[in-house]
């Protein structure tokens, strides 16, 4: 037993250490905004990516609503002498034992899903317990990538395509919030295309591959990778950048993997939300802060997304498909009148207004909870135990 007072402490958006009891608590928080269901049918499904984001949510929400078994992967830390484990870590514990309190056969792996051998590990594991997978949802956000074919490390860039650029972004000062700016160089082709091999849709065939391969694909599998188009507003940096450049190649990897037998493949256009990858981008914090003051609660959140994303996949509602072919769960976010309160409040935004313009504090907190704090329901002036085992089974 290891118990620890923690403190948030870090740089920028970014924690040393995370707390717990607080992840525990937002899991629980997450699993009660899902209308729990007793499905008769148990679909099997592998999220590649579950400790974390729009892969968590699609987790709990396939588990709460449609009692999914299957496989979770993602790539977490340990508690060390110095550090407690990562956010991921902890989330991913609790998350099981949720499926476990209601009798779900649902197994977490840690290891790096780029990998073969965790391919095959996952494979073994899925053909001994279930026989084959209906449904596979990808959602990994990594900033390197070893393609285990050749061995070469391949690096992820944030940068632009064609110009340079400059953006306002936000930053916290002792917890208030700071407008500056953020400028980003010109990507070369050789980062383009280090970008595209680490974020693109190669490694996500690659899974599609192994489980055809071995015979693991049930009738009516469905598969789909989380992607995102955003606003003008980000468009230079996000969607006409580096990343940018991935997301079309994961979009064309869905037409590809569509053409395969038993195969129906889509990416699924996610709305803006704070997450640990988007928080690093430059402008997206600011942006996320100035759609939460123009929606409010109506603005949807992963969970919420996810369900209606596991509906769609289920056939339960009919998929809402744009020209091509792409899930569309943004709307609410690119509705016209959205982003044109949106960029009023961008031109308006000075560092004399921006706690009024932004929702500043909304954001600072969202960010904080990432990592288990500012939950509602934990005393963080007590110890916490710090030494979680990571799920064998569930």
């Amino acid at each position: 037993m290891t118990e620890r007072l923690i403190k948030p402490v870090g740089r920028g958006f970014l924690f040393l250490d995370s707390h717990p009891a607080g992840c525990e608590r937002l899991v629980q928080d997450l699993t009660a905004q899902v209308g729990a269901r007793r499905p008769d049918k148990h679909p099997v499904a592998l999220v590649i990516g579950s400790s974390s984001g729009y892969g968590l949510a699609a987790t709990i929400a396939g588990l709460v609503r449609y009692g999914i078994d299957g496989v979770g992967v993602s790539f977490e830390k340990a508690a060390t002498a110095r550090r407690t484990a990562t956010a991921g870590w902890y989330r991913t514990a609790a998350t099981a034992q949720y499926a476990e309190r209601n009798g779900r056969k649902f197994h977490f792996l840690n290891a790096d899903a780029f990998a073969d051998t965790t391919k095959d590990d996952v494979l073994d594991l899925v053909e001994r317990e279930f026989g084959g997978v209906d449904y596979l949802v990808y959602s990994v956000a990594a900033p390197r990538r070893v393609d285990p074919r050749t061995g070469t490390t391949y690096q992820s860039a944030l940068k632009t395509i064609g110009a340079p650029y400059t953006t306002k972004s936000i930053a916290f000062e002792d917890g208030d919030p700071v407008l500056t700016e953020a400028s980003l160089d010109v990507a070369t082709d050789e980062e383009i295309a280090e970008t595209v091999q680490v974020m693109g849709g190669e490694d996500w065939t690659r899974w599609i591959d192994a489980l055809t391969e071995r015979k693991l694909v049930n009738d009516g599998f469905s598969t789909v990778a989380l992607t995102y188009i955003g606003s003008e507003l980000t468009g230079p940096i996000y969607r006409q950048g580096s990343i940018g450049a991935a997301k079309a190649h994961l979009e064309q990897t869905a037409k590809t993997l569509s053409g395969r037998d038993g195969v129906r493949a889509f990416t699924s256009v996610n709305g803006a939300a704070v997450t640990q990858a988007s928080s690093a981008i430059p402008g997206i914090g600011l942006y996320v802060s100035l759609l939460h003051k123009v929606l409010g609660e109506k603005m949807q959140t992963p969970i919420q997304q996810s369900i209606a994303l596991w509906d769609q996949l289920t056939g339960e509602t009919t998929p809402d498909l744009d020209e091509d072919g792409r899930l569309r769960l943004d709307r609410w976010e690119l509705d016209p009148a959205v982003q044109d309160a949106v960029k009023q409040q961008w031109d308006a935004v000075t560092q004399d207004n921006i706690a009024t313009v932004a929702d500043a504090a909304w954001f600072h907190s969202e960010v904080r909870r990432l990592y288990g704090f500012d939950v509602d329901g934990v005393d963080y002036d007590q110890p916490t135990e710090v030494d979680v085992e990571w799920p064998t089974k569930a």
